[in-house]
């Protein structure tokens, strides 16, 4: 795949992971930054509580396409 394909498909599974993250009544998703690059999503921000990012971990690896 091109480096457009990619940047696309990146820009598709950031958008997912944040909605997900937003959707999610457990995760502060405004205070959780999301990058993808490759595949592979890197969360960052704060977390309140160790329940709380674990959550957002299990969001952003249900989201199709997550390595």
């Amino acid at each position: 795949m091109d480096n457009a394909g990619k940047a696309i498909d990146d820009a598709g599974i950031t958008a997912k992971v944040k909605s997900s993250m937003l959707a999610d009544d457990q995760v502060k998703g405004l205070q959780i930054n999301v990058d993808t690059s490759n595949g592979t999503v890197t969360l960052t921000g704060s977390a309140q509580t160790a329940a709380e990012k674990q959550r957002a971990e299990q969001l952003a690896t249900g989201v199709e396409g997550v390595r």
